[in-house]
């Protein structure tokens, strides 16, 4: 049996780890590369951060990070968060990143995806979906939730997955920071089809609430503010899960 995993998110803002609730008002958790230490210490499976103000101009600084956070881990990690080109997926995965997340600039162009995975492997391509829900349906947003597109959900995953994508890292934008659990409905709906690994994201308060996710359609869950804030651990959470009955990986 495949193990379930356990993925703390990191999301990164000037070189520091921040957390809100719907991606807006943002609060300082802390040095991305620390945080990275203590969640490989604690036994999580692999680490996401993502660059949520990342730029051409900003490039450098992150480029910085990975190398000294790959110093410091032994765990997968995915670095995301303005990557357009096939040069700059480059220069994060030698920097030492084991795979990129795409958003934004895949919708915008999807080639990109195609591109990733023919260069550096499906393996290393995650593509990362934010999602809103209406009574039209649920619709793929860019721009950090500030621009929705008229790429429906499974449309876009099924887009996605054809042209090479490796894994889905699905965020709930209703959900993210509000600690009311993930959007179950969104992730057995986004799991029909797609043969490769779907993340859930945004809205994790409980281990009650990552069971469900898994139980949902998702092969791993992400978890950000409730881990930084110090109220819980990766072991605690694992332990919870296995009392659940779910299989994970232990130390």
């Amino acid at each position: 049996m495949v193990m379930k995993r356990i993925i703390p998110c990191l999301d990164v803002k000037d070189g520091r780890v921040v957390k809100g609730v719907n991606f807006l008002n943002l609060v300082d958790n802390g040095d991305p590369v620390e945080l990275a230490a203590k969640y490989d210490a604690e036994g999580a499976d692999e680490l996401v951060f993502l660059d949520i103000t990342a730029g051409i101009e900003k490039r450098d600084t992150a480029v910085r990070m990975v190398a000294a956070v790959a110093r410091q881990v032994f765990i997968p990690f995915t670095v995301g968060g303005g990557i357009r080109t096939a040069a700059d997926a480059e220069a994060l995965l030698m920097a030492g990143c084991d795979k990129v997340a795409i958003n934004s600039a895949a919708v915008r162009r999807p080639e990109l995806i195609t591109e990733l995975a023919s260069r550096f492997g499906s393996q290393c391509v995650v593509l990362a979906v934010d999602v809103r829900t209406s009574k039209e349906g649920t619709f793929v947003v860019v721009d950090a939730g500030r621009t929705v597109t008229p790429w429906r959900m499974r449309d876009w995953l099924k887009e996605a997955q054809e042209r090479g994508a490796g894994e889905v890292l699905l965020t709930s934008m209703d959900r993210d920071g509000t600690g009311q659990g993930y959007d179950l409905d969104g992730l057995r709906s986004a799991s029909v089809g797609l043969r490769i690994p779907l993340i859930a994201s945004g809205g994790f308060g409980c281990a009650r609430h990552a069971v469900e996710a898994l139980q949902a359609g998702a092969d791993a869950v992400l978890v950000a503010g409730a881990f930084h804030t110090g109220g819980l651990t990766v072991g605690t959470l694992k332990e919870q899960l296995a009392r659940e009955g779910v299989e994970v990986r232990t130390c």
